[in-house]
Formats: structure tokens, sequence, C-alpha cells
């Protein structure tokens, strides 16, 4: 759950050196892409930060959602609250799908909303072009995809994420996927 960039540059000391080690070994090598999750609401606001020490970034949502909600989504007390549409959410998201397009940085998304059908014209709408999930539900992910314009996407998704009432996104989620 790096941050800073002091830790990005630990993390890639430590990589470094694991590669000398293999080398001094005469281990064979070849050619590895190192990027980094975005889990916390602190990487998703310093992304810009993170382009410039990875190949690419992925948008671990379980844990940007429990951090950026302050909800352990174990704990019955408050799992009732882990809100994947929360507008503090979707924008941390689609910031980062759009830093990362920008920079022409390829980006996924990964965790529970990776693979939920209902997000996926969402996801596309953001400019998202890559997902990670369990193989069970790539065939249903698969099927949205081809079944959508991400062009004709963008502006109903802009304007969903204008809003700051997740039960108003979730009754538009419902009208995007009809």
């Amino acid at each position: 759950m790096l941050c800073a960039e002091e830790e990005i540059q630990q993390t890639l000391a430590h990589i470094a050196a694991c590669k000398e080690i293999l080398e001094a070994r005469g281990e064979k090598q070849g050619p590895v892409q190192i990027g980094a999750m975005i889990e916390i609401p602190a990487a998703a606001l310093q992304a810009e930060m993170f382009l410039d020490y990875f190949d690419f970034l992925s948008i671990g949502t379980n844990d940007l959602i429990q951090y950026t909600l302050a909800i352990d989504r174990s704990d019955e007390a408050v799992a009732h609250l882990y809100d994947p549409t929360h507008p503090a959410v979707l924008r941390l998201v689609a910031q980062t799908i759009e830093r990362c397009t920008r920079a022409g940085l390829p980006v996924s998304i990964c965790g529970e909303m990776a693979g939920d059908p209902r997000m996926t014209r969402l996801f596309l709408g953001m400019g998202l072009r890559q997902f990670s999930m369990h193989p069970a539900q790539l065939l249903e992910i698969k099927q949205q995809i081809l079944r959508s314009d991400s062009a004709v996407l963008q502006a109903p998704v802009s304007r969903m994420l204008r809003l700051d009432d997740s039960d108003r996104i979730d009754e538009l989620l419902v009208k995007l996927n009809a």
C-alpha cells in the first residue's frame, strides 16, 4: 500500500537488489514490467507520481472502497456502509483511469467491482480497457464489453460522476445497463 515517493523508491531498490542476487547466482532473467496497486485514497490522489516509476497501475477496488469510506466490510456492524458506488470512490477510480490514460500508461481494475457486470459499462465510460477478475466472471463481463459502445457511454458516465448521491448513481446504473 504505497503512498509516498520514498516508499516507491525503497520498493524499487528492493526489486533491484533481488535482481542483482539472481544475476550473481547466474539465474536467467527476462524483461519484467513492474506495476503498482492503487488501493488507498492517498495513492489515487497522487497517481501522477506513480506514473513516473511504474509500467502499469491496477486499481484495487476492495481496499480502495474500504479505506476511502473507513468501512471494515468484515465487521457486521458497519459492513452495510460499504458502498462501491459512493461518489468519492467512483471519482477516485475515474481520476486514476484518466491520469493513466492521458499518460499512456496501462491501467486495470481488480477486485469485486471488476467482476460486477453492472459496473462494466460505467468503467468503459470512464475509459477503462483492462479488467482483472476471477475466471468464472470473464464470460459475463466480456459479453457486457462486446455489447457496449464506450464512446456513447462517456457522456452519461461523466454526468454520473458529478452526482453526490449513491442512490441516484445506482438508479442511473440500472438505466446505463438497460
